[in-house]
């Protein structure tokens, strides 16, 4: 936080003008009573902290509109004094970090105690702000911020707690994906702390609850007497979920996903990074048919290898490096510089290897887990990039998202998808198609890789 102090200015008679209009003479400000904008911000944090820990929604919600939405000025209410200080020293940008901290204070309470529409009405009155034209001028510049901050990326990050995809139905494609779309707000730094939580809180909830969701329809979707009472399916495959699972399960081959991924690392952890790197191709191609397709992909993934990091190939391989290389890989197979999607990206999917793609990208998190958030933020930037698009125009996109959420479900998580055999007789590419076998989650012991 900024420890700017207040200019050293009494106003006692005199209207003190500004760019957006004047502030009233009733704003005094006595110079042996100054404090910093950090203890001003400080006071309001401890009066909602309070008062959301002991008071209703409805009397938190009536103090935070008195606050940011019909501004009132009080001269005997210490957190609207410290309020008003804020916004006489003209500091936009602390004003809306003490916006947001209160909204996620608020956020984060009635998070741990359930009450998820008093977060959608929070968010709900912002539009209900009174206009410039009917703010009196003393009030002016908080009116001005606040409708800065509703038209801001800040307050879609806001609505995404209050339209939780798992409360009801979405109200558009992307609110599916939400647990990806708050990643980069809980890496970002900037964050106020309890938005950082908030966001990393509520991922986790969705997270949690698509495994187990996930879990329950495909253990139940194996019994012919369940399928009545079939549980909800969380993804948008519909019934092809089933088929996908038994098709991503049945392709490992002789080794595991997992188990391929320890002995790429016992194999590769004496190498210089010139041999690392050609080991790494070789590890990520593996089980590739050979098909025009898979070359093109195959050429082009040993060329970016070949242009990463070449000053040091001498140098022995370290953590590091391999966190280096694979951040860089899932850029080229994802969205380059947070903005285009990967010239990878456009040709797997373009080929209809939607299940190529997500197998590469679960590949390099196994062998580097620390590379995962990292690869989560580009899920989300590939989610925003489309998002703008209807659905119908998009679903080669959407379909890929649905495959590697189940993917990374199946592979990173604690519940473990198993093929068993009915007929013995069957071969390899019956088990591919998914025939004459039947599904089991079950939970895993071990899910350290």
């Amino acid at each position: 936080m900024t420890t700017t102090k207040h200019q050293n200015t009494e106003f006692t008679g005199n209207f003190a003008k500004d760019e957006s209009g004047t502030l009233s003479s009733s704003l005094k400000l006595n110079t042996q009573t100054q404090r910093s904008l950090q203890e001003d911000q400080q006071t309001i944090y401890n009066f909602l902290f309070r008062l959301v820990r002991k008071s209703s929604s409805e009397v938190v919600l009536q103090e935070f509109r008195k606050m940011f939405i019909e501004p009132v000025y009080d001269l005997n209410s210490e957190p609207l004094q410290a309020l008003y200080r804020i916004v006489l020293a003209n500091n936009e940008t602390e004003f809306i970090n003490t916006l947001k901290r209160c909204c996620y204070i608020l956020i984060n309470n009635w998070d741990s105690t359930r009450q998820h529409q008093a977060i959608r009405n929070l968010v709900e009155i912002f539009p209900q702000r009174i206009s410039h034209h009917a703010v009196p001028l003393k009030l002016y510049r908080i009116s001005n911020w606040m409708n800065t901050f509703v038209k801001s990326k800040d307050f879609e990050d806001l609505k995404i707690f209050a339209f939780r995809s798992d409360e009801g139905k979405a109200r558009h494609w992307s609110d599916r994906y939400t647990s990806y779309l708050l990643v980069p707000q809980y890496i970002e730094s900037n964050n106020p702390v309890e938005q950082r939580e908030a966001a990393k809180t509520l991922a986790k909830q969705l997270k949690d609850k698509f495994k187990f969701d996930l879990a329950m329809y495909t253990a139940r979707s194996i019994s012919p007497t369940a399928k009545e009472n079939l549980s909800t399916n969380p993804t948008g495959l519909g019934e092809k979920v089933v088929d996908v699972i038994k098709i991503l399960v049945g392709r490992q081959g002789e080794f595991k996903y997992n188990e391929l991924a320890r002995i790429f690392l016992r194999q590769t952890h004496d190498l210089n990074y010139e041999e690392f790197k050609v080991s790494l191709h070789k590890y990520l191609t593996f089980g590739f048919a050979e098909t025009p397709t898979n070359s093109i992909i195959c050429h082009k993934l040993i060329g970016k290898l070949k242009i990463l990091l070449p000053e040091y190939e001498g140098q022995k391989i370290n953590r590091q490096f391999l966190l280096k290389t694979c951040q860089f890989l899932i850029d080229n197979l994802t969205i380059t510089d947070q903005e285009y999607p990967s010239e990878l990206f456009v040709l797997l999917l373009s080929q209809k290897k939607t299940i190529t793609l997500v197998i590469l990208l679960l590949k390099i998190v196994l062998i580097c887990d620390r590379s995962r958030t990292h690869l989560d933020t580009c899920i989300a930037d590939l989610i925003r990039h489309y998002k703008n698009l209807p659905e119908q125009e998009c679903q080669w996109v959407i379909n890929f998202v649905e495959i590697f959420n189940i993917a990374f479900t199946i592979y990173t998580e604690d519940v473990q998808y198993n093929l068993v055999k009915l007929n013995e007789q069957e071969n390899r590419e019956s088990m591919m198609a998914g025939e004459n076998y039947r599904l089991f989650s079950q939970v895993r012991l071990n899910n350290k890789f």
